[in-house]
């Protein structure tokens, strides 16, 4: 459940060592007297993370002296709001969620010695930031999601570089965003949630080749969008759901076919 406000300024004043905090021994203890900090609500020693950010947000300009601080809720939290550049200093820190703070106000230039850090949330935050055209460099990063972000993102001609990519969520990304010559190709993919994409995608006159496809999802979405002229291929489906949206599609073309009918006969 998450904590309110409110719920964590009731909770004991108690720094990262579950020590008790005393204020009267505090080297800030000039913020306190100017109402710049505050016992249980806003204090950089406290343990709790919104206290702590209450501290710096109405004191960013103690951010930096904190970059080493023992507790890594400080220095993660710090990054939020020291200056700039001061945060090259944390890309080597010990602790992936203050590599993750400070990977989202990096300078490019810092931004890129950590696309290959340890830790996937520090590299998903990456991926999100880096221009398109640097992804390319992530292209096979080992977690599936930094490459779905990768295929979210990347210029759709270096696409046809993740078709075969071993995840079938990426695949379907890319599925999602390929030009028309890689979507017939991911059309045929080994997995239906990657087909079902491209199937969605392809133009009514390409999908023929999925009459007889092995799932019947992938025939279900054929059958909307079939050329009416196939649809008698498909009336003898496998699959209940397949075969009514055949005869649903074949009713509404009867009234269509008859009216032709009449107007060749008066035209006789």
């Amino acid at each position: 459940m998450m904590m309110t406000n409110e719920s964590v300024d009731a909770f004991e004043a108690l720094d990262w060592q579950a020590q008790p905090i005393d204020c009267a021994n505090c080297a800030h203890r000039d913020l306190l007297a100017a109402g710049k900090c505050e016992l249980q609500h806003a204090c950089v020693f406290d343990r709790y993370a919104l206290r702590i950010d209450r501290f710096f947000r109405w004191n960013p300009e103690t951010a930096k002296d904190y970059l080493k601080h023992p507790y890594f809720e400080v220095r993660a939290i710090g990054a939020k709001y020291v200056e700039v550049f001061y945060l090259p200093q944390l890309v080597s820190d010990e602790d992936e969620t203050v590599r993750w703070s400070a990977a989202q106000r990096l300078t490019l230039s810092q931004l890129r010695l950590l696309r290959n850090d340890p830790d996937r949330e520090v590299r998903i935050r990456v991926a999100t930031r880096l221009p398109e055209s640097e992804l390319k460099s992530m292209l096979h990063d080992a977690d599936y999601y930094v490459r779905t972000i990768v295929a979210r993102r990347l210029p759709t001609g270096l696409l046809p570089l993740m078709i075969h990519d071993p995840d079938r969520e990426v695949r379907a990304e890319v599925a999602k965003r390929i030009s028309p010559d890689g979507l017939r190709q991911m059309a045929l993919d080994t997995e239906v949630q990657v087909r079902l994409v491209a199937v969605r995608r392809l133009p009514a006159a390409q999908l023929g080749i999925f009459l007889h496809d092995a799932d019947w999802r992938v025939r279900y979405e054929v059958a909307q969008r079939i050329d009416e002229k196939l649809l008698a291929n498909m009336s003898a489906d496998d699959d209940e759901a397949v075969r009514e949206i055949v005869q649903t599609r074949q009713r509404l073309a009867l009234p269509t076919a008859s009216a032709k009918l009449i107007q060749c006969g008066a035209q006789l």
